[in-house]
């Protein structure tokens, strides 16, 4: 299945060629922002929920979907982790459409006037919230990307044009298509949910070109990904980076709330980009918070990769190698790390961090502000899971992505930070002298 979109780019059976394709199908994105930007909240409210009932109405197609691209993608256990992302199940089907009624429910921020003010001649000036235009999201894995970019950008009164990996071309075209399809029926413009349901490499280098038609990428994935858009885009760029999370356990860490947290933020979903990759612990507390977690961590299947010191206390653990330092496994395996105190901890962050997420264990007030302070990341935490940093557990809905950029929008991207401000003025003839 494809959308309603990509189909109407085809003449005859042969295919436009790349670059024809990418332009059509982005100028056609472009002429719905009118219409959707001006949208009122209502119409927009009634098509998210559609789209909600017609993910899971329609359930047992997306999971068709999904088996073939899990079937094309194999079961290696190097690729475990991704698959992990790749895979749609009832529940995870239930999660998208949860997070899309959710996006319903939050205040529309299109035309918020955040301040206005009188100049001395009397005129009035203001500041409102305006969708950004065109939003174009680049990602991997994760078909769950598809609905929660569609629905915020929507909300926010901005057209996407979502181009997913070649890996889940299949989960990808179908949940596009269906959530195209109900929107549209409920008075979306077509064109509002663009698809690029091309699996082709050279595509994304074009569409990094647009600028004529799309106004900010938004990257999910991997180191290459990145590296890709850095090299290509001519459109600003929104990064949402590697997510190397350290948890730094204090030595007026409460013990019992320490060993939860990091069982938490490492066993949960180790796939994700929120995951703790890797422990630092105050040397005082080390042998004691060792004895106990090391168990729990093997429970739950973590292999550990630890400093000499923490190979001394847990007998399993392998030795970390410099590499395992700032390395995001996505995987159950944890490097560790014992600290002599937490300026050490705090310049082993800035040296391997990702500047994504960071939490510490600690009863210490004054360290927990100071750490608050003084780590440079998306998100802090003081005594929580690193898996906390996310829209939908913020209170944002579902978001668009984790910003590590530092520029427009930082850590998690909900519907604000899909909208930028524009000036409006209200005179009574003034003129300038």
């Amino acid at each position: 299945m494809i959308t309603k979109a990509a189909s109407d780019l085809k003449t005859d059976s042969k295919p436009l060629p790349v670059s024809a394709y990418v332009t059509e199908l982005v100028s056609k994105a472009k002429q719905a922002t009118r219409r959707l930007a001006s949208l009122p909240t209502s119409t927009k409210n009634h098509a998210l929920l559609a789209m909600a009932e017609a993910l899971e109405s329609r359930s047992d197609e997306l999971l068709a979907a999904n088996e073939d691209d899990l079937k094309a993608f194999g079961n290696a256990p190097a690729k475990k982790a991704m698959a992990d992302r790749l895979r749609l199940t009832k529940m995870r089907i239930g999660e998208m459409a949860a997070g899309i009624r959710e996006v319903a429910t939050l205040p529309d921020p299109v035309g918020v006037m955040s301040s206005m003010w009188t100049r001395p001649n009397g005129m009035q000036v203001g500041r409102v919230r305006v969708p950004i235009g065109v939003i174009g999201i680049i990602y991997e894995s994760r078909p769950n990307v598809t609905a929660d970019s569609a629905a915020l950008c929507l909300k926010s009164g901005n057209v996407c044009v979502l181009r997913g990996g070649s890996e889940a071309i299949h989960s990808n075209t179908a949940i596009a298509a269906i959530l195209a399809t109900a929107s549209e029926k409920a008075g979306v413009p077509p064109g509002a949910i663009t698809f690029v349901d091309r699996a082709d490499r050279d595509v994304v280098p074009v569409l990094l070109k647009q600028d004529r038609f799309i106004d900010l990428i938004i990257p999910r994935g991997g180191e290459s990904l990145m590296k890709l858009i850095a090299e290509h885009s001519t459109i600003p760029v929104v990064k949402h980076d590697a997510g190397v999370c350290h948890i730094y356990v204090d030595a007026a860490a409460d013990l019992t709330m320490a060993e939860a947290i990091c069982v938490n933020a490492k066993a949960q979903r180790p796939s994700t980009c929120n995951a703790m990759e890797t422990l630092l612990i105050h040397q005082s507390i080390a042998r004691a918070l060792l004895s106990k977690l090391a168990a729990s961590l093997r429970a739950a299947n973590v292999e550990i990769r630890g400093c000499p010191k923490t190979c001394q206390l847990i007998s399993e653990a392998k030795p970390a190698s410099e590499q395992d330092y700032g390395k995001e496994f996505l995987d159950l395996i944890l490097a560790v790390k014992i600290v002599k105190n937490m300026d050490e901890a705090m310049e082993h962050i800035a040296q391997y961090g990702s500047r994504h997420t960071e939490a510490i264990v600690t009863s210490d007030y004054g360290r927990s502000m100071r750490f608050l302070k003084e780590v440079d990341a998306s998100a802090v935490l003081v005594n929580a899971s690193t898996r906390l940093n996310d829209g939908y557990q913020f209170g944002l809905g579902a978001e668009i992505g984790i910003s590590t950029s530092r520029i427009h929008a930082r850590g998690p991207m909900g519907l604000e930070e899909l909208t930028c401000a524009k000036f409006i003025v209200l005179g009574s003839g003034q003129l300038r002298e």
